[in-house]
C-alpha cells in the first residue's frame, strides 16, 4: 500500500469543494446569467458548464477517477480562459484566475497517484 500524499490529498478535496460551489452556483444561481448571457450561448451552455465541473468535482475526491476529474476541470478552465481573451471585455486580465484555478488542477494531476491501491484518505 503507498503512503498517501497529504498535498495532493488536501489539493483535490479544496478543488472538489470549489468546483462543486462554482458548478452548483452556475446551476442554481442568478451570479452568472449575465456573463452567459454575453457570451451568446444562453443558458443551456450555463447549465452544461456548471454541470461540468459539478462532474469533475465528483471524480476528482476519488484515486482511480481523479485523472478524469482534473481533466474535466481543466477543459472548463480552458474555456474561461479563451471566452475571457476572445468574447467577454475582460480580455486576458479576466482570464488571470481561470489560468489560477488551471495551474492548481494541473499540480493535482501531478500529485494524484496512479492505481487503485492509491488512497484518498489519510489513513
Amino acid at each position: 500500500m503507498q503512503k498517501a500524499d497529504v498535498v495532493g490529498v488536501v489539493l483535490r478535496l479544496w478543488l472538489a469543494i470549489a468546483f462543486g460551489l462554482f458548478g452548483y452556483e452556475k446551476i442554481v444561481g442568478d451570479d452568472w446569467v449575465e456573463m452567459f448571457r454575453q457570451i451568446g450561448f444562453g443558458d443551456w451552455f450555463r447549465y452544461f458548464t456548471g454541470g461540468l465541473q459539478v462532474l469533475g468535482a465528483s471524480l476528482i475526491l476519488h484515486p482511480r477517477t481523479a485523472r478524469i476529474g482534473a481533466a474535466v476541470i481543466a477543459a472548463t478552465m480552458l474555456g474561461a480562459m479563451g471566452v475571457h481573451v476572445f468574447i467577454l471585455p475582460t480580455g486576458v486580465g479576466g482570464a488571470l484566475i481561470p489560468a489560477v484555478f488551471l495551474g492548481f488542477t494541473s499540480a493535482s494531476l501531478w500529485r494524484t497517484p496512479r492505481g487503485e491501491e492509491a488512497p484518498l484518505s489519510l489513513r
